[in-house]
């Protein structure tokens, strides 16, 4: 299948990558988009990891901004590089060639007729660009599989999931245009788990970014260990997952609307399942098997760490 990925460049966005990749998928171009940090670092993220990683599939810049309001990023929680780390760092690298995700996008709608598959993992904010200026060429989109929003409650804020809340207009955007949304919300991240322990295997597989990965794998886990948790969810990776396993997560349809006002509830997802009381226009995960999905994360990582 052709795979789009339209990320904020974090390590868990980096890990979904894996997952995609060691499942023997083709990635045929990635769109930068701000969100953990400002999009010049989200950049320079991504030249570091193209580097360490070997990566040759086309990383095109897309949107800096949100539709509407002021930049928000997860820096205070991610430090400014957005990528916290237990000793080694993304290598410094040449700047990715300047390209535009916009056109790009439109290039590769435009460039087939099989599926076309997006995995949404931060702020929808290039896919709304495209949404609102070729509604003709987002209809070609097969399944724009997101992680995003939340059914229960937000981690930004009370009510709002960090991407949400970044650029809500451009969620709401995406909804009201019908795109094949699935969302994979906090709550059913939260189920699959990553721990301390998880870390070694990485760090003893032998290849030439072991230590890379595993301090990388344990900087990320330490945003949540730092605050009294047993571990860290796993959350891009799970939209990964649900995207190359079918059978790990599973969905079902629902009306998901997202809150556009308020000082509290800027940001929130609404999530209707009873089709008595509204018309669907999305699906959400609703069950995991969380073994299997931290089997495919741990096993991308592992694999990525022996080459």
């Amino acid at each position: 299948m052709g795979i789009w990925i339209d990320t904020d460049m974090g390590f868990d966005d980096i890990a979904a990558m894996l997952v995609v990749l060691h499942a023997d998928e083709t990635i045929d171009g990635v769109s930068l988009v701000f969100g953990n940090v400002p999009l010049q670092q989200v950049k320079c993220n991504a030249a570091g990891a193209a580097q360490a990683f070997g990566w040759s599939f086309p990383i095109h810049q897309g949107r800096a901004l949100p539709v509407l309001g002021e930049l928000e990023t997860a820096e205070r929680i991610l430090g400014q590089t957005g990528l916290p780390t237990a000793g080694l760092g993304l290598p410094e690298a040449p700047p990715l060639p300047e390209s535009d995700a916009f056109l790009a996008l439109c290039r590769w709608l435009e460039g087939g007729d099989g599926p076309r598959h997006i995995l949404a993992l931060g702020p929808l904010t290039n896919i709304a660009a495209l949404t609102l200026a070729r509604p003709e060429l987002a209809a070609r989109i097969t399944d724009l599989t997101r992680m995003g929003g939340g059914v229960s409650s937000g981690n930004h804020t009370a009510s709002a999931e960090f991407n949400a809340f970044a650029d809500p207009e451009a969620l709401a955007i995406v909804l009201a245009h019908g795109l094949p949304l699935r969302m994979v919300d906090l709550d059913l991240c939260r189920k699959v788990v990553a721990y301390p322990d998880d870390v070694e295997s990485i760090r003893t597989a032998g290849g030439t970014n072991a230590t890379l990965l595993a301090d990388l794998f344990a900087g990320y886990i330490s945003i949540g260990t730092s605050r009294g948790r047993a571990g860290m969810a796993i959350y891009d990776p799970c939209s990964a997952v649900a995207l190359v396993d079918e059978n790990a997560i599973s969905f079902q349809p629902a009306r998901i609307d997202v809150e556009l006002a308020g000082s509290l509830t800027r940001g929130r997802t609404v999530v209707e399942t009873r089709a008595s009381h509204t018309s669907f226009n999305a699906r959400y995960a609703v069950e995991v098997d969380a073994g299997r999905a931290r089997r495919c994360l741990l096993g991308a990582l592992s694999k990525e760490a022996a080459k």
